[in-house]
């Protein structure tokens, strides 16, 4: 049995396959092509944060192999009662045959995998954000080839997407670039773990120079809305624009997990633009959640 907190507890040849297999998995899909590995299992997905990609694919994906998935809110479940997560773990692993969950302490994910029966799959946490990195490097892919070798820039705050870039630096073979203001740095066990992979910097302009691939997120992550403007003073000067866009390689794209604020972190001009793999990112949460199912629960 496998889990999947975070993009290191999957080998990275196996992380490469992976994507492969999503492209083909996302091939057979737009060709209308019936593929049902997962018939009659049953996916229970625990929402403790809001998501409109996260459910929809996922719930998609379970429908499309075959199965079915199971929406469980905090309204609908003892754990938003204060039920002990081992105990939640112990009796829904006992009647389902995967679980996600999209929750705020990365912690509480560790712990529900420990005392699960089936696969665990981390589908967002304050600390990574796995699943997004998956389509994301799926998306640089079909659009430009392998990563391996590229460099990468992630231009914002240090939060759980810039925490999976970093792992996805480590286990798909690039440079990562990371530019974030004073106080807004990734996790330091994190940044240790990764060793020279990364660079860290205060200037965008530094960050996106020779660059592939140009990545960011919101400003003020769901939790921190308190701290929006105190967050948009800090971040000034960090928007993905044409202008820093133009520092990068010519043929470097961006990407962005959504929900996007145009006009804060990222430019309308580069949402729209033939630059942005966005779209194609987001629809291939749906393709490389199923390559990932697949992985888990196909033997």
């Amino acid at each position: 049995m496998k889990h999947f907190l975070t993009l290191l507890d999957i080998p990275a040849n196996d992380l490469e396959n992976l994507t492969q297999r999503a492209i083909e998995l996302k091939t057979m899909q737009h060709h209308g092509e019936i593929f049902e590995p997962l018939k009659n299992k049953v996916m229970a997905m625990i929402f403790d944060k809001s998501s409109t990609r996260t459910r929809v694919s996922f719930e998609t994906a379970m429908s499309q192999f075959g199965g079915h998935a199971i929406f469980l809110s905090p309204r609908d479940t003892q754990l938003g009662r204060g039920e002990p997560v081992e105990d939640s773990a112990r009796v829904l692993s006992s009647m389902v045959n995967v679980i996600m969950i999209r929750t705020f302490s990365h912690e509480m994910v560790e712990m529900f995998a420990k005392y699960s029966t089936v696969p665990v799959i981390n589908a967002l946490t304050d600390l990574y954000h796995p699943c997004q990195l998956l389509a994301d490097m799926q998306a640089y892919n079909e659009h430009r080839g392998n990563i391996k070798g590229k460099t990468v820039s992630w231009i914002g705050d240090g939060n759980n997407m810039c925490h999976s870039y970093i792992n996805a630096a480590r286990q798909f073979d690039f440079k990562l670039n990371i530019a974030t203001p004073k106080g807004y740095e990734p996790d330091a066990a994190i940044i240790k773990a990764a060793g020279d992979r990364i660079s860290l910097t205060t200037d965008p302009q530094e960050a996106v120079e020779g660059s592939d691939l140009i990545a960011t997120d919101v400003w003020a992550s769901m939790g921190q809305e308190e701290e929006q403007k105190i967050r948009e003073k800090a971040f000034s000067g960090y928007q993905v624009n044409t202008e820093l866009m133009q520092l990068a390689n010519k043929d470097a794209v961006f990407t962005h997990c959504l929900p996007a604020h145009r006009g804060e972190e990222v430019s309308a001009t580069i949402m729209d633009s033939p630059q942005s793999i966005v779209w194609t990112a987001a629809e291939n949460r749906l393709h490389s959640q199923k390559a990932l199912l697949e992985y888990l629960l196909v033997k």
